[in-house]
């Protein structure tokens, strides 16, 4: 197969792949788990045939959908940390987004599945290996960078980072519960607050 074909089909499977996983969210936002994969085949405006070679079913596509969301989630925090020279700034600036990341994934991202069908998806994705390769990379991310504070005097010493980390990420999944901005932000500033080093 001539290379430029060879891109050019590998570029057509991504297109599809991608409105499979938009299509579904969407669908299943409005309609919950009860979506058919006669419906995304229809909606995508595709055979149902082109669809199975995709996906066995709509979960498949959902779980699918989900490790793209969170892929996402890790790069925007990767890049927000490597923004930061400042080791308490870079610290400030991952909590930060994690707090505003946690809060899109509770009602606030316009693409995600509606608090009335999430309990739908809630064992299926949570228990997808991607999401505990994803929940080890993140701790390993607010450890490193825990551990860059205190080395710089700005973060306490006297608690194991990965310890903290585990603080700091149990303490902001809370800002999916919190529906402002200004909220937020004071989640992080308390949370912050309890990393900071003491007097001594």
């Amino acid at each position: 197969m001539p290379k430029l074909w060879s891109e050019t089909v590998e570029d057509h499977r991504r297109t599809v792949h991608a409105a499979i996983l938009d299509t579904t969210a969407a669908l299943v936002a409005s309609h919950g788990m009860s979506v058919t994969m006669s419906q995304v085949a229809q909606e995508v405006g595709i055979g149902r045939a082109t669809l199975y070679k995709y996906f066995p079913d709509v979960q498949a596509i959902m779980v699918a959908w989900h490790e793209r969301q969170v892929s996402g989630h890790l790069q925007q925090l990767t890049e927000a940390a490597a923004s930061c020279t400042d080791a308490g700034e870079r610290l400030r600036t991952i909590l930060a987004v994690y707090a505003e990341l946690s809060s899109a994934g509770h009602g606030h991202d316009p693409d995600a599945p509606s608090n009335s069908h999430a309990a739908e998806l809630a064992v299926p994705l949570h228990q997808a290996k991607h999401v505990h390769h994803a929940r080890r990379l993140l701790h390993e991310l607010v450890t490193q960078a825990i551990t860059a504070a205190a080395d710089g005097g700005v973060a306490r010493d006297d608690v194991p980072a990965t310890e903290l980390a585990t603080y700091c990420l149990h303490a902001l999944g809370a800002a999916g519960e919190l529906r402002s901005r200004p909220a937020r932000e004071r989640l992080v500033a308390i949370t912050l607050a309890g990393l900071r080093p003491g007097p001594g």
